[in-house]
């Protein structure tokens, strides 16, 4: 069991209640983790922390940053065996997504490393004579950042490397589902030499959540907010940061679909459906949840697609190396299940399944799905996907549209001209021509639309999100007045 305190300023310490709340491993039952539960008043003292850090952080010159930020990364990449027991122990990772997970978070570092010296503005030209007019980026103050627990290096450093390399300090809320995976972050952090109070991390219990949020977004010194997680939520902080005028940035739920055209190569497309269903269990914002496939094609794929599927290692992550192992608790199954059932009586056929031992689920493939089944749209966040056919291009962008979420998708095909053009069409953040859903790098501008949410993580639009936009003028000659 890992015991795990906060992180305000430079101290770990308890909460000021001394309440503690458990996280039991989802396979076993047993307590992973025992973790300080943060209250309001331990919310307050992490946000003063970091305000008062702002001052010398936000002053701090770009190469000091990025030197940080890089010892940061070394020092994440070194702890890979620890995150993936951790992962393991809280979440019932698979060793391969939490040491990718290491993987990628480092990536991320580096890359806001290297953006610490692209905080930048430009010269305007101005109609008064003699004015000198130009904008200037600059850091906001403190920023608040809320990660889940499905990518928790991933997502739990995504919520603060580019804020920092902007020059703003950070209070991380971390997952009930995962603190000490949080947690861990925040300590890396810390021995990478980040002054004392720039990143602040709270656990706390699944019943104190909102509190610690609400109180957070209140507090003066909090000016920008970034979540990653459900819908549900999203439109939650949303109100919240709308009722103090505080601009939030919004990563939320998707379902995501992957079109085949006629003209697709199968096998390839196989892969990549294969992949973006089923990497992390379907546990992923990104997954491919509809395989919207042409009809003329549909039996072939389909064919190939459960060969391949039904081919992938399946079992306790912790006795060897599975593809599929666990969800993250017993509701992901019967959700799935649930989701499965009402298709199965509507008309739809089940091309594979399986009992699931506990949390340990094997993959489901559902076809002939139609949008009157709830599988259509309900994210299911498990190792499920649909299959639904149709006969002209417009029924399958038809069809990747009618969803409220906006996220990700994918269109295969060798006529690389009509399946761009597909893309184009589909209402969605990203889309990826003959590649999976799932696909993520840490320079390139990631975010949804619709009810998968606004802003951008990543790269120049990041800085955008992290920084306040200024206009200045120096007027450099004798200004001529009215009166």
């Amino acid at each position: 069991m890992t015991e795990v305190q906060l992180l305000i300023g430079d101290r770990d310490t308890a909460a000021s209640s001394a309440a503690t709340f458990v996280r039991q491993n989802p396979i076993s039952g047993e307590v992973a983790t025992r973790a300080a539960a943060a209250g309001a008043d331990d919310a307050i003292l992490a946000a003063e922390a970091a305000a008062e850090a702002f001052k010398a952080w936000s002053g701090l010159g770009p190469h000091e940053r990025r030197k940080k930020l890089l010892r940061a990364a070394d020092l994440l990449e070194a702890r890979t065996p620890d995150f993936i027991a951790v992962m393991m122990d809280e979440i019932g990772s698979t060793a391969g997504w939490a040491g990718f997970n290491v993987y990628l978070a480092a990536q991320m570092l580096r890359e806001a490393a290297s953006m610490t010296t692209q905080v930048s503005g430009e010269t305007i030209p101005s109609e008064i004579p003699g004015s000198l007019a130009f904008s200037i980026r600059q850091p906001v103050g403190v920023v608040l950042g809320i990660a889940p627990w499905n990518a928790p290096v991933i997502l739990g450093v995504r919520a603060i490397a580019m804020p920092l390399a902007c020059g703003n300090t950070v209070v991380l809320k971390a997952s009930e589902t995962c603190p000490a995976t949080h947690r861990l972050i925040g300590t890396v952090l810390r021995e990478a030499g980040l002054d004392h109070g720039v990143v602040n991390v709270l656990t706390h219990d699944a019943a104190s959540a909102s509190t610690i949020v609400d109180t957070l977004i209140a507090h003066r010194a909090v000016r920008r907010i970034n979540f990653t997680g459900s819908t549900r939520v999203g439109r939650l902080i949303a109100v919240a940061a709308a009722k103090h005028l505080k601009p939030v940035l919004l990563e939320l739920g998707g379902k995501a679909p992957l079109i085949i055209l006629d003209d697709a190569d199968l096998d390839a497309a196989v892969d990549a459906a294969a992949f973006g269903a089923f990497m992390n269990q379907g546990q992923i914002c990104m997954s491919t949840e509809r395989i919207i496939v042409d009809e003329k094609v549909a039996d072939a794929f389909a064919q190939k697609f459960v060969a391949k599927v039904k081919a992938l290692p399946c079992g306790d992550p912790r006795k060897g190396d599975v593809v599929l192992g666990a969800v993250v608790g017993m509701p992901t199954v019967d959700r799935v299940k649930g989701l499965v059932k009402d298709a199965v009586s509507r008309g739809a056929k089940v091309l594979l399944s399986g009992d699931a031992q506990g949390t340990i689920m094997p993959a489901v493939i559902v076809d002939h799905v139609t949008p009157e089944m709830q599988i259509f749209r309900e994210e299911s966040f498990g190792p499920s996907v649909s299959i639904t056919r149709f006969k002209t291009v417009e029924d399958a962008i038809t069809l990747a549209n009618d969803t409220e979420y906006g996220l990700a998708a994918a269109v295969f095909g060798r006529d690389i001209a009509r399946a761009v053009e597909v893309a184009k069409r589909i209402d969605s953040g990203m889309c990826h021509v003959n590649g999976p859903t799932v696909h993520d790098e840490a320079q390139m501008p990631f975010g949804g639309v619709k009810a998968s949410g606004y802003g951008r993580f990543g790269g120049k639009a990041a800085v955008d999100e992290f920084t306040e936009l200024r206009w200045i003028t120096i007027q450099t000659t004798p200004r001529h007045y009215p009166f």
